[in-house]
């Protein structure tokens, strides 16, 4: 009798477990994605961002949400045929602006009363409202000494009629990602809704506003009494050898007449200096700042100015870790800010009376803090390996955390995926190495499972606690696979020291890490099948894998995603040429051994495990001939080898069924070669 009641009792959970199912590549692109929000200056309400996508119509579409402050009454905002994105509450709270069809739209919190704010033809990419409610700061890609909009559509028209379609370049950087940069400059406007009015505040300038580069959207802003601008821009000659960003102020009335001239730079250092903020009572500016020129991976630490002193000071340069979003607190007394912080990115305090620096949450993946107009609540977006991106909220001293949004809680409750798992070893130098592993769903541990070694990009990047949408973890594992995912030196979130110690040495030390760390995880874990070892990485990860090609046979197959192969022939090729030129210490005619000792081509004869190369033809980081170069290599040696190409993909997959294509290529190729 005992027995048959157990059976009932555990029956409800024997039925939820079977109806579960793995992951899929279907499911990734089915899932809602929650991008840009913010709360009501009144702290009422919250809109956001929510992006879906269709497999069929191979994009996605952008729409958006509100509700309130508590989570309650979540609805649709805008949900039109139209992508609506970028929403702000106005000043008084009582309307919602956004962005649609390029131009600036306003509508009641009900989502009626829609009115069309700006009509400008080069339209506008981002902005920020004055706290008056009667100036907004918009970023639009203009020609630099065009006047007005008929300048720039005639410009636009004779370049469209012309049978011509070629280029002339003048200097760098012409490209960037996956963009030609041709003539236009992105440039900062202020306009007056109530003239329908707008200036071009860097007229004549070359330097885009935000930095074309290392920049963001938090590059500008107005002060607490609207009365100055503060912006982020570049006045290096040549950008692409320079992260010189630095932070300007100007008097808005003074920079309506006489625009980029009025302006006086308040940023020391000759490395990036972004993301500036006005405290609330507009005592102090906040901005992040790296110190070493030329080196985009330098500790960011937070440097506080004086506005009425003219001083700054370094409030974080005894913190270890590298600073990211910062928001003031009401008062001015705090600044909350995120750091990645070993596998998460963790919320901290910076108290500015004591400097103390309080650890509010550490664990998970966390981003885009704000505070609500009591100081009383933080809300961020939070992820992790098995939740994509919802709004939390926890009171300001990290208690009470909770989940306001739960978009996805259909989809998620009938998938299967284990949380991730962390494990440390000794890597070179016996320093210490921490890795993810994840197991597959349904995970027996008296089985045997094949592994998949993922190695990050960057090479300044690392694995975390997050739900990639390109390479995510948990889909590796869905196949069946356990998936070994190591952070080795030049990873972020283990202090500057150890991300400083890749550069120089890109299959050195770092090499020595990942193999020491995947050693540890094949003699240690006994659920893994020593016999069907697989590896993938993209990017610097790419890079590993060609590395790996050349000086190691482990593998039964491996796949490169946009890696560097040629290191010397790369530097001639990709944009950011600060990159190679601080990563292998100069230009290859000024280090060229360097060059030489850590490029993959220079082993290639070497090579003997199975390659699948893949390879994105607008990629103007890693261009494709890099690709087909490896390809070309691996052929005329006669290496088993495919290569994927994907001619309209830049250094990411971000189209569904190119992503669909990707995966069942990726797990093809490893089910070919498992033993």
């Amino acid at each position: 009798m005992k027995n048959l009641f157990l059976i009932f009792l555990l029956l409800p959970f024997f039925t939820f477990s079977q109806n579960k199912r793995a992951l899929t590549v279907d499911d990734l692109w089915k899932m809602k994605r929650v991008g840009y929000f913010e709360p009501s200056p009144d702290g009422k309400k919250i809109v956001f961002e929510l992006t879906s996508y269709s497999m069929e119509e191979n994009k996605g579409h952008t729409d958006i949400y509100i509700m309130e402050s508590d989570g309650k009454d979540l609805h649709a905002l805008k949900s039109t045929d139209k992508n609506e994105t970028l929403p702000k509450f106005t000043p008084d709270s009582r309307k919602v602006s956004y962005i649609k069809d390029g131009q600036i739209w306003l509508c009641n919190t009900d989502g009626t009363g829609e009115e069309k704010l700006t009509d400008i033809y080069t339209q506008v990419s981002d902005y920020k409202w004055a706290r008056d409610g009667k100036k907004i700061l918009f970023a639009s890609s203009v020609y630099p000494d065009c006047k007005d909009q008929d300048c720039n559509k005639a410009k636009d028209d004779e370049k469209e009629k012309s049978p011509v379609k070629a280029r002339i370049i003048t200097g760098l950087m012409y490209r960037y990602w996956n963009d030609w940069r041709d003539d236009k400059r992105s440039h900062l406007f202020l306009f007056y809704p109530g003239e329908k009015d707008y200036i071009d505040l860097n007229l004549n300038s070359e330097s885009d506003v935000p930095p074309v580069d290392l920049g963001s959207t938090d590059d500008y802003n107005f002060s607490p009494d609207n009365l100055e601008i503060v912006l982020t821009m570049n006045t290096s000659k040549v950008v692409a050898l320079s992260t010189n960003n630095n932070v300007y102020v100007g008097k808005v009335s003074e920079a309506s007449v006489n625009g980029a001239s009025a302006l006086s730079k308040i940023s020391e250092s000759k490395g990036n200096n972004f993301h500036p903020f006005y405290s609330p009572d507009g005592k102090y500016l906040a901005f992040l700042s790296m110190e070493r020129p030329g080196f985009e991976a330098d500790k960011k630490n937070i440097i506080l100015y004086d506005r009425s002193g003219g001083t700054s000071k370094n409030v974080t340069s005894k913190f270890n870790l590298s600073v990211d979003d910062i928001i003031w607190s009401p008062d001015s007394k705090a600044i909350y800010f995120v750091s990645e912080n070993e596998i998460y990115s963790s919320i901290f305090k910076l108290d500015l009376n004591s400097g103390e620096i309080k650890l509010l949450l550490k664990e998970h993946i966390n981003s885009l803090p704000n505070i609500s107009p009591d100081g009383k609540v933080l809300y961020f977006k939070q992820q992790r390996t098995n939740l994509p991106d919802e709004i939390f909220c926890m009171n300001s001293d990290g208690t009470d955390i909770k989940q306001l949004t739960h978009i996805n809680a259909e989809l998620l409750s009938g998938i299967e995926m284990n949380p991730l798992e962390t494990f440390w070893c000794e890597g070179a130098d016996k320093t210490k190495i921490e890795s993810i592993i994840i197991k597959p769903p349904f995970f027996d541990p008296a089985k045997k499972y094949p592994v998949i070694f993922l190695i990050h990009g960057g090479p300044q990047g690392h694995w975390d606690d997050d739900f990639h949408y390109r390479w995510n973890e948990q889909l590796f594992a869905a196949k069946g696979y356990v998936v070994v995912s190591p952070n080795p030196r030049g990873s972020t979130g283990y202090g500057q020291k150890f991300t400083d110690e890749i550069s120089g040495d890109w299959g050195g030390k770092p090499y020595i890490d990942l193999m020491k760390s995947f050693d540890y995880a094949i003699n240690n874990f006994k659920f893994i099948d020593k016999n069907n070892q697989f590896s993938a990485g993209a990017s610097y990860g790419g890079y590993m894998e060609n590395w790996m090609e050349g000086h190691t046979t482990r593998f039964n197959a491996v796949v490169s995603h946009d890696g560097v192969f040629n290191a010397e022939s790369e530097y001639g090729t990709t944009e950011e040429l600060w990159f190679p030129t601080w990563e292998f210490k100069g230009a290859p005619w000024q280090n060229r051994k360097l060059y030489e000792k850590w490029s993959p081509h220079m082993y290639i004869q070497n090579a003997k495990t199975p390659m699948l190369i893949i390879q994105g033809g607008m990629d103007f980081r890693v261009p494709e001939e890099q690709g087909f170069q490896l390809f070309t290599s691996l052929q005329v040696l006669g290496v088993e080898s495919k290569l994927l190409y994907f001619p309209n993909e830049f250094h990411f997959v971000i189209k569904p069924q190119d992503a669909r294509l990707w995966w069942n290529t990726v797990f093809d190729w490893f089910a070919k070669h498992k033993k």
